[in-house]
């Protein structure tokens, strides 16, 4: 038996249930018929048909209306049994109660229609709006079709429903995945956007036949998750253009810094080279040494330079892991400043770093390239002869460390920017360097779980960092006597 056959049935028990109980109610009054006045007993009547009608419609209403109205008069107009009417007032009686029956009916089957449909477009905004909150901010095609197959699923009842999504991201999705229908769809629909069809939706339903309200509900997902998909690609779409714009303004900056600065040591370790090959110096002449001395140093330049880049793009790969070992504070900056002592020689360094620091955790050559680079950018920017500070001391459970030198203060809008990749600006265009020693600082600083800020000072700039003391839940307090350092 179809759905439209059990829908028929359905509706004609509602006719024949209507019928059984104004005959019920009849009945009662009946047996009261000599205790009840015929006025009394038309306003009785009319409280079983407001319930008809409120519970099984208009139609069933206005037929239990026309019968009431005949079973009134059969029974309970003068002479009984008979549909003959003697009086005059009972006539009017007749008409009125037939007219009120009517009108009770139609207005309480109004309210019921108004009330389902009230009932029903609530149903449809919650729907609605779940599906643009489930579909808000996905930026995956995949994601935007499975939830939009999953709501129209539930909202048709359908046995199958599929997306197939065209374009560069093309793809098909099935719920359920298991089921393989051979019939044609009972369904279609595109999704569709102002630049053209994205793909369609398939629904596959036995019984019944999909009504208007449910066709434009459907209609209304399909623009919905359209949307969805043309943000999503749009998104896309921008995160692409950002990310080529960004590694062309990267590259664009690494070229123009690195042919500057690379062009400056090569050149001076061309000459020198050229020079001593030369018959124009002599091997016992003063000048030897010095260009000798050139080679080396713009060596050493050039190996900084090279080794800043190649930093920078394992920090921005996430590859930079620091091999952390208990070290001895005081010993790596001595290194360093043994290192950098001729780049160094016209600034005056004061050193405070007691021997009573604790050991700290921290991959010994990461923690010499910060002090170095942070070294080199205080020789940089500072006049000759003034003062480079570095001292360090115990903050709680950390070890705070200042480099701090007598040069030109940068703008307070700037101390969060000075760390940015290529970033300059104080003396730019007198002083050299790539712009990213300070960056780099920041990443190793950062791997070890630390902080890295520059603060400005009365006489100059300040950069201070935090580094942890605990390595695993280890402090140096709790190290085994026989902990060794190299």
């Amino acid at each position: 038996m179809t759905m439209r056959g059990s829908t028929l049935i359905s509706r004609s028990s509602q006719y024949l249930l209507a019928i059984g109980f104004i005959a019920l109610v009849t009945a009662i009054l009946f047996s009261l018929r000599e205790a009840l006045d015929t006025t009394l007993v038309a306003l009785l009547y009319l409280i079983p048909l407001g319930l008809i009608t409120a519970y099984w419609g208009l139609g069933p209403g206005i037929t239990s209306a026309l019968v009431t109205f005949l079973t009134f008069n059969y029974f309970f107009i003068k002479p009984y049994y008979t549909f003959a009417v003697h009086r005059s007032t009972d006539i009017v009686i007749l008409i009125i109660f037939l007219i009120v029956a009517i009108v009770i009916s139609q207005l309480v089957g109004r309210m019921q229609s108004g009330l389902a449909a009230a009932t029903a477009h609530e149903r449809e905004a919650t729907q609605l709006y779940e599906l643009s909150t489930a579909l808000a901010g996905l930026q995956d095609g995949l994601t935007i079709a499975k939830i939009l197959a999953k709501q129209v699923q539930d909202v048709s009842q359908g046995e199958t429903v599929e997306l197939n999504i065209t374009g560069t991201q093309s793809f098909a999705f099935r719920l359920p995945e298991s089921n393989q229908l051979t019939r044609p769809p009972e369904w279609v629909v595109p999704i569709q956007v102002a630049r053209g069809i994205l793909g369609e939706i398939r629904l596959w339903r036995a019984a019944p036949a999909l009504t208007s309200s449910e066709k434009r509900l459907l209609q209304t997902f399909a623009n919905q998750g359209a949307l969805a998909l043309e943000r999503a690609r749009l998104a896309q779409a921008e995160s692409r253009a950002r990310v080529l714009e960004e590694s062309d303004r990267l590259k664009s900056a690494i070229l123009s810094s690195v042919s500057h600065e690379l062009r400056t040591p090569l050149s001076t370790i061309k000459a020198a080279a050229s020079s001593l090959r030369s018959n124009d110096v002599n091997w016992d002449s003063a000048a030897r040494p010095e260009l000798i001395a050139a080679i080396d140093d713009e060596a050493d330049h050039l190996n900084m330079l090279v080794g800043n880049l190649l930093d920078m793009s394992r920090i921005e790969s996430g590859v930079l892991k620091p091999k952390r070992e208990w070290n001895i504070l005081s010993e790596i900056v001595g290194s360093v400043l043994a290192r950098m002592k001729h780049l160094a020689e016209e600034h005056r360094i004061e050193v405070d770093m007691p021997e009573s620091l604790p050991l700290i955790p921290v991959d010994y050559v990461q923690m010499e390239q910060v002090f170095t680079n942070l070294v080199s950018n205080s020789v940089k920017y500072a006049p000759e002869k003034s003062m480079i500070s570095m001292r360090a001391f115990v903050e709680g459970d950390s070890i705070h460390a200042v480099v701090s030198n007598q040069g030109p203060q940068v703008p307070q809008e700037h101390l969060e920017r000075i760390f940015d990749k290529f970033f300059r600006i104080t003396a730019a265009d007198r002083v050299t360097g790539t712009g990213l020693g300070l960056s780099i600082c920041k990443g190793i600083i950062e791997a070890h779980g630390g902080r890295l800020w520059a603060e400005n000072i009365p006489d100059g700039l300040a950069f201070n960092f935090t580094l942890p003391l605990l390595w695993e839940g280890v402090s140096p307090q709790k190290l085994p006597m026989d902990t060794e350092t190299e």
